[in-house]
């Protein structure tokens, strides 16, 4: 009695198919389970011969043999509990091998026989659309996640009785068991969108950090905010991600694929429709920011992906955790080596800081800054020189005036901020519709010339700040992204000298460049 069931696994952001195969023989009663398994893939049979107990199968006491193949490839995770008892109870003879032909099946039995969701529905389901499965029987919870990928039939299940009644019912009847589940990316972002977001006309003054942080939308640049505590500096980064254009179709799908796998996404929110919005604490992990762990996981660094990553008090952070960050800001992605496999998560992400100008945040304030020069060089020596480098603009915010907190005057709302912002980045899709990105921050060097051409008055301008400023090649290239993006939001085909100068203003080019004014 041999029976083979088509499933779906993860490894790292990559989804695949594999087969299920069960033997029943006579011998003596084992149940035995191979195919590089980790340990709670193997737990599934105390699982399965407990759930189907329960829900009033019968196993006679037999050798059963379970194979997850390819056996090569490292099975994680508990969704292979379903397949596997569906190929037992195949076996057995409760229903025909054509009940399950084109049907990949994925869950987790609980020891009622209920049906538990899993994580990776998303990635998974899109792979069995690829493959031309017909239909994937799913947790009911991971129904609505897995029913937004066209050209497959998705439905979702309660439980395993449930499920056998549908495999055992003729054709005619099989929809009214288990409906197949229907939804698309509109419906889900009409959802979404009327939750609403924080606005930028809650913010009081602050318009010099409000326009950086619109050149930094239109370009997708990285941003530092120093000022006094209480300044705003969070206010404006928690609403970067309204001012960013909406989520593509793809890229909404390739963002909610990432907390798919992760976890993060339920039968309340089972696509993520609006740009990721990321803040850690400073005393995160490596694991949590980047990726890895026991248990191979995308970190906040990938759930940042296509949004904002911001981390507040810049300078809290271990300068180790900080480092980390580079390879990622150049990349667009996390590489994790382990023993078991290399994995690989996507990262292109923009990244947001605050801090605090000085030690105890009042500089320049003599009358309430209580720091030596000696302090001032320490406090900046824990952010590195290459992590600086990386950063595209930077911003100092003053103490708010008390005419504009009790002012009446409206500030310009997250809406009409947006409008410009998008009209940028159109132009910037037709300029790189050839390439292989599409924003001005993303950039190869190699393309500068072509794409920031300059006239003798600009040329002249950069020069003299390059030499004065003493740049690196790497700001040098980043001023001029700047200029680009400014340029974009003036429609201005030309990069000008106004243009080049705003993106001098918002430089950070050493740890020294800011500590005495």
């Amino acid at each position: 009695m041999f029976s083979s069931i088509l499933t779906g696994g993860l490894y790292g952001m990559e989804a695949y198919l594999l087969q299920a195969e069960v033997d029943i023989s006579h011998g003596l009663p084992t149940f035995c389970m191979v195919g590089s398994l980790s340990n709670e893939v193997r737990e599934a049979k105390e699982r399965i011969q407990v759930a189907l107990k329960n829900a009033g199968f019968d196993l006679p006491p037999n050798k059963i043999t379970v194979n997850l193949s390819p056996a090569h490839i490292r099975k994680d995770g508990t969704g292979y509990d379903v397949p596997i008892a569906i190929g037992i109870l195949q076996s057995l003879g409760y229903f025909e091998e054509s009940a399950c032909e084109n049907i990949m099946f994925i869950g987790e039995l609980g020891l009622n026989g209920e049906i538990k969701p899993v994580n990776g529905i998303l990635p998974i389901v899109r792979i069995a659309a690829e493959k031309h499965i017909k239909c994937c029987i799913v947790p009911m919870d991971n129904a609505l996640e897995g029913s937004v990928i066209p050209g497959v039939q998705v439905k979702g299940v309660e439980n395993i009785v449930q499920l056998v009644q549908f495999l055992q019912e003729e054709s005619h009847q099989k929809e009214k068991i288990l409906p197949s589940f229907q939804c698309s990316l509109t419906q889900i972002r009409k959802k979404h969108r009327e939750n609403g977001m924080a606005d930028f006309s809650e913010v009081r003054g602050q318009e010099i950090a409000k326009r950086a942080a619109e050149i930094a939308a239109a370009g997708f640049h990285n941003l530092l905010m120093s000022g006094p505590p209480g300044g705003g500096k969070s206010m404006i980064a928690q609403r970067i991600p309204g001012i960013l254009p909406e989520l593509t179709d793809q890229e909404c799908l390739e963002v909610s694929s990432i907390y798919s796998v992760a976890g993060l996404l339920d039968a309340e929110h089972p696509l993520i429709t609006q740009r990721p919005f990321q803040s850690p604490h400073h005393t995160i992990s490596n694991a949590a920011l980047v990726g890895g762990g026991i248990r191979i996981h995308p970190g906040a660094i990938s759930l940042s992906h296509r949004g904002v990553l911001f981390l507040d008090e810049l300078t809290e952070f271990p300068r180790n955790i900080l480092e980390c960050l580079r390879q990622p800001l150049e990349d667009h992605k996390v590489s994790i080596a382990r023993a078991n496999g290399n994995f690989q998560y996507p990262a292109n992400f923009m990244l947001v800081c605050a801090m605090n100008p000085c030690k105890c945040g009042y500089y320049p304030d003599k009358n309430r800054c209580t720091c030596s020069e000696k302090d001032m060089i320490q406090y900046w020596n824990r952010l590195s020189g290459p992590l600086i480098d990386r950063i595209d603009m930077y911003v100092e915010t003053a103490r708010v005036d008390l005419t504009k907190l009790q002012g009446t005057s409206k500030e310009e709302s997250t809406d009409t901020i947006r409008k410009r912002v998008e009209k940028a980045r159109k132009i910037q899709e037709k300029r790189f519709l050839k390439k292989n990105y599409t924003f001005n921050a993303e950039m190869k060097a190699a393309d500068i010339d072509e794409f920031c051409l300059l006239g003798k008055r600009e040329r002249m301008l950069m020069e003299m700040a390059y030499t004065k400023l003493k740049l690196s090649a790497r700001t040098y290239h980043r001023i001029l992204k700047v200029a680009r993006t400014i340029a974009d939001l003036d429609a201005s085909d030309e990069i000008k000298e106004k243009h080049i100068s705003e993106a001098l203003a918002y430089r950070l080019t050493e740890r020294g460049d800011k500590e005495h004014g």
